[in-house]
């Protein structure tokens, strides 16, 4: 009985297991094809998972020529140790490892080394020394970033400066491998012979180096244009977030300033791509190249034989007046707005300088040049009528010292106001556009409106505005406000608000282009690289010529001071008549003299001068400005003037 029992708990022991079994091979069952079945394709994609890593390098910029196809800016060839590690599996030590081996072989400068980076080596390479500045409490309650921040604020100058010269080069090589870039990071750019004899020869033991081949700008003719050219460079920090989210990676180089900065898209091209697919074994089994394009080359609109004479004659006339240390030149087409020929130079202790920059970003009074800019205003406000008269005598005002012209005209009408530039007659249309009666002393009751009436019509000449140059930036010019009656006055002389040189010729043009305004402009054409030839390509984009605006006056007024100005040049009494009279390319201008405060209490003069020719049919139009000349009897504006124009018709 005892026994039978036994059996029956042995059995029902034995069912029980049997089914724990059973439903331990189901529930394995159950897995396995959720796995085979529900889970398979997941598992075997996982499987055969792959990594992209996409390497990229930049291809030569485009070219720069001048009009005439004549190449200002290429490239030159220059080789730069990178590094790029496709599989990602290199640690801090990895790269401190390989940064000793390359500091061996190259020499690098440690300009760019911050004291963060050298706490950041002190406590990669004495680690010990670094973690003894934590008490056992702080490492037990501080997270690792924390203790790092910690250490950080600990390290003194006494542990930095035990980092020696030898280190230092480490870091300075460690610190460009470190940089977060999609790209292959650039070690050294221009390596000598002997450091690519040496790489290369080491290249094995060298994981991710390479010899790349890289270019840099290269000036044909030296300083010509240099300045306006601008400079190519890393990108800006505070521009990197613009620049990312247009594709550009942080390591790029770039157009950091003028016309580099200004037509980077044009001139960059597109960059050659290394693509790695690295499986899930860390095995690279294929490696893509798509090859780059260079940029687009950049035709100007600048003459390079004209230019290359602007130059000349203005350091030649800055040697010949001792008086003048600074002188500026624009020549455009007054037509297209085409830029023919641009340049400041500026006298120094070492000798003379460039200085292009100041035609576009210096502004100075102007003087009389401007005075077609004021009688045009008077027309079109009715203060004055072409053929109007005006006695040119003393004028007084009270608070305000005498104004007159340089000499007692008498009774003349606008021409003659122009040809002998009247400050009195300009003096009378600013007080009947003040609403001032003269006569009676009464009035100027509203100078806001006198003043923002007479930059509304300057304006519309590019004076006080911007020309809209193609560059990244321009000057407009100061803008005094609103004063008294008597700075009224002297703004229509040209003796109170400020202009560019740039701004100056934009003016003379839309005169001598019947009252359009157009856009001046650097950029003639872009065009396809060509390799074969090294000449330009084919034309890709042409400038079109961009009327900004056609001054709100009549034709026969803006003729009326046409003539004014071809009276200036060629007229019997015209202020610059002794210099341009009898030019077979028949000139038209005005000069100016403007007064200016020197440091010595005295005055000093900004001489000026605007012209365009031929008078008939204008295809040349330029600015002279020259500022702080001693003797306002220098006539350098007019011999720089004459000079200029006399070569573009004799070379034309």
């Amino acid at each position: 009985m005892v026994e039978k029992k036994r059996n029956k708990i042995l059995h029902s022991r034995l069912n029980i297991l049997f089914i724990i079994v059973f439903l331990l091979f189901s529930i394995l069952i159950i897995r396995l094809g959720t796995i085979q079945i529900v889970q398979g394709e997941e598992y075997r994609a996982e499987s055969e998972k792959t990594t992209k890593t996409v390497y990229s390098w930049n291809t030569p910029r485009g070219k720069i020529y001048d009009r005439n196809g004549n190449v200002l800016v290429e490239n030159e060839p220059i080789y730069t140790l990178t590094y790029a590690n496709p599989s990602n599996e290199d640690t801090q030590q990895d790269r401190l490892q390989l940064a000793k081996k390359l500091s061996e072989i190259i020499d690098v400068s440690t300009e760019k080394v911050t004291e963060r980076d050298k706490k950041d080596y002190w406590i990669l390479t004495r680690k010990e020394e670094a973690y003894a500045k934590l008490t056992e409490k702080e490492q037990k309650e501080l997270d690792d970033t924390e203790e790092y921040q910690l250490i950080l604020e600990r390290i003194t100058e006494e542990e930095l400066k035990s980092i020696t010269d030898d280190e230092m080069q480490v870091l300075a090589v460690k610190r460009e491998m470190d940089v977060d870039s999609s790209s292959a990071k650039r070690i050294k750019t221009g390596l000598s012979v002997e450091e690519i004899a040496f790489v290369n020869e080491h290249l094995e033991e060298l994981p991710g180096v390479e010899v790349k081949v890289d270019s840099e700008r290269k000036y044909v003719y030296g300083d010509t244009l240099r300045q306006l050219f601008g400079n190519v460079g890393p990108i800006p920090e505070e521009e990197a977030e613009s620049y990312k989210s247009t594709g550009y990676e942080l390591s790029d180089m770039v157009g950091i300033s003028f016309l580099e900065q200004q037509y980077e898209e044009v001139l960059r091209g597109i960059k050659e791509k290394q693509t790695y697919i690295e499986d899930i074994t860390g095995t690279i089994s294929n490696v893509e190249v798509t090859t780059g394009e260079p940029g687009k080359d950049l035709i100007l609109t600048v003459d390079l034989q004209l230019q290359q004479q602007l130059e000349n004659i203005i350091e030649e006339e800055l040697k010949q007046d001792t008086g003048a240390n600074s002188a500026y030149v624009v020549m455009s087409n007054p037509k297209t707005g085409e830029i023919l020929a641009i340049s400041g130079k500026k006298e120094t202790e070492t000798g003379i300088t460039d200085e292009l920059f100041g035609t576009f970003y210096n502004s100075y009074a102007m003087g009389s040049a401007v005075k077609g800019a004021t009688v045009l205003t008077g027309y079109e406000t009715g203060v004055i009528s072409p053929g109007d008269t005006i006695l040119d005598a003393p004028i007084k005002i009270s608070g305000t010292p005498i104004k007159k012209s340089y000499v007692n005209m008498g009774t003349i009408n606008d021409l003659t106001a122009l040809e002998r530039s009247s400050n009195v007659y300009m003096f009378h249309i600013a007080m009947k556009i003040g609403d001032y009666d003269y006569a009676k002393k009464l009035g100027f009751k509203d100078p806001k409106k006198a003043y923002d009436m007479m930059r509304k019509y300057f304006g519309q000449f590019g004076l006080g505005v911007e020309t809209e140059i193609d560059l990244p930036n321009e000057a407009t010019g100061y803008n005094g406000g609103v004063q008294k009656l008597g700075n009224l006055m002297d703004f229509a002389i040209g003796q109170f608000d400020t202009y560019t040189p740039l701004q100056l010729v934009q003016y003379v043009s839309t005169i001598a282009n019947d009252g359009k305004r157009v856009q001046p402009h650097f950029m003639k054409e872009v065009r396809e690289p060509n390799n074969e030839t090294g000449e330009p390509g084919e034309v890709i984009e042409e400038f079109e010529t961009n009327v900004l605006n056609t001054v709100d006056m009549g034709i026969s007024y803006i003729e009326r001071v046409q003539e004014g100005f071809r009276l200036v040049m060629n007229g019997n009494q015209g202020t610059a008549a002794s210099t341009f009279k009898g030019a077979s390319y028949n000139p038209a201008g005005k000069t100016g003299t403007a007064q200016v405060l020197d440091r010595n209490g005295g005055y000093n003069y900004n001489l000026t001068l605007v012209g365009y020719a031929p008078y008939e049919n204008p295809e040349v139009a330029i600015s002279v400005v020259v500022p702080n000349v001693e003797n306002d009897s220098s006539g350098i504006n007019k011999t720089i003037g004459k000079r200029v124009l006399d070569f573009y018709f004799e070379n034309k």
